[in-house]
């Protein structure tokens, strides 16, 4: 049911041309939007006709509010405890992002989001719930704590999203979304978004979704045209000292940092905020209030170099932010565009700058084929990012075997066979002569090895 991606955006339309219901459009008028995004304008008209939608998408093209608005428009009051709508989010900082989105776009004062998710105390989620709800959105394991706890029930559900699909199974979320929509009613209306759709969310769709449309929007290249891509070759011991010139010369608005593990980012930023002000770290093992209150400070631009890992690369929605830092190149080429569509949103001009190791070439280049674009290398006037590499000379190659010009010099004897037989071989029984003398060209295995 894949549909061929629709006409770019026509700058004419707007969102009062979707028909949708006065109090959704007076909160979106309030929210600032006007226009809607291409992939907004694909999900949304389906969707509100009840259809079964798969978005794929890049991060940062507005996905968040094309399943909220489909949802929203058919929200009517009612005196159910609820939920009618469940979304499903790979990670706590994008479930708070969309909660707050939700909020933005309720059409009334008495529509209820609650997020649900770990690292936080149970009890306001508990309480969010027992007064009753119309969405719940929140990670696949703390909606299965809630369920196990009877504090939730999905059998009122009547709109179901997968928000991130590809990334909630990537971090084993799959047997947790099974679980989850087998609890929600058969008649329900399901939307999934992902960057990529692979044979485990295609047999998530076969088994889950009805008949449903697939809106393939990501363009050929699957990075944003208007990222200027760069790249230092750089050893591991001068990493630092690059970064910090390399902030220097470019003086970012505000910039995101990625590394590959926890451990490093810690060790970064201990470094980092000697150099530079207004740094911090986020990653999973920070406490979920803490991570809230970093976020919340970036966003706001009080912290001004943030250094994260990849699992924040989907949770960080940022629409200043000027530079996206590979500190350390993603072991999954898939996560750089996930990285860079950090900066660049919603057509936003953006810096994308990778370190790689001088061994990485092969890795740079797999990326390079997947975006199907060629990353500019950089350098720093006056800096020399990597030690240059002493040139080795080539190895001596000796002959060891002359067997084909002796064969010109000399015909060799031969035997009944027709096969060259050996002139310095000595009869049998002979003292020195070995027992049993091969030909030539029959010379045991031991002898070719030791030739080579």
């Amino acid at each position: 049911h894949e549909s061929p991606p629709p006409p770019e955006v026509d700058e004419k339309m707007v969102f009062a041309d979707l028909k949708l219901m006065r109090p959704l459009m007076d909160a979106i008028d309030a929210a600032g939007y006007l226009h809607p995004t291409p992939i907004q304008e694909a999900v949304i008209p389906p969707a509100l006709r009840g259809t079964d939608v798969i978005g794929q998408a890049q991060t940062g093209t507005g996905k968040t509010a094309a399943f909220l608005v489909p949802f929203l428009n058919r929200w009517r009051p009612h005196k159910l405890k609820g939920p009618i709508g469940v979304v499903m989010t790979p990670t706590r900082e994008l479930a708070l992002q969309i909660a707050t989105e939700a909020d933005k776009l309720a059409p009334s004062r008495h529509f209820r989001c609650v997020p649900v998710y770990g690292g936080t105390g149970m009890q306001r989620q508990l309480d969010g719930l027992a007064r009753g709800c119309d969405l719940v959105v929140g990670t696949p394991g703390r909606m299965l704590d809630h369920l196990q706890r009877g504090s939730m029930s999905l059998s009122q559900v009547r709109y179901a999203v997968l928000d991130e699909a590809d990334r909630m199974l990537d971090i084993g979320f799959r047997d947790d979304i099974e679980r989850i929509l087998k609890k929600c009613p058969a008649e329900r209306q399901t939307l999934l978004m992902s960057a990529t759709v692979p044979d485990a969310i295609k047999r998530l769709v076969n088994r889950y979704m009805r008949d449903p449309v697939h809106l393939h929007m990501m363009p050929e290249k699957p990075t944003v045209d208007k990222i200027r891509q760069s790249y230092f070759t750089v050893d591991q011991d001068r990493k630092f000292e690059l970064l910090k010139r390399v902030i220097e010369r470019e003086k970012p608005r505000q910039c995101l940092i990625f590394v590959e593990r926890k451990r490093w980012a810690d060790n970064l930023y201990r470094d980092l905020k000697r150099a530079v002000p207004k740094a911090a770290v986020i990653h999973g093992d920070l406490p979920q209030s803490q991570r809230e209150r970093i976020m919340a400070a970036f966003r706001t631009a009080d912290i001004k170099y943030l250094i994260a890992t990849d699992v924040m690369s989907r949770g960080i929605d940022v629409n200043d932010l000027s530079h996206v830092i590979n500190y350390d190149l993603p072991m999954d080429i898939e996560n750089y565009v996930h990285r860079i569509g950090r900066t660049g949103r919603i057509g936003k001009d953006g810096i994308a700058i990778s370190f790689v190791l001088p061994e990485q070439g092969p890795h740079l280049t797999d990326i390079e084929m997947m975006i199907n674009r060629l990353i500019e290398p950089d350098g720093i006037e006056g800096f020399a990012s990597a030690a240059p590499r002493a040139t080795r000379p080539p190895a001596e190659v000796k002959v060891v075997f002359s067997g084909w010009e002796a064969a010109k010099e000399e015909k060799p004897a031969t035997d009944e066979d027709g096969w060259g037989a050996d002139d310095d071989a000595k009869p049998a029984g002979a003292e020195g002569a070995p027992d049993d003398r091969k030909p030539t060209f029959g010379r045991r295995g031991k002898r070719y090895s030791n030739r080579l």
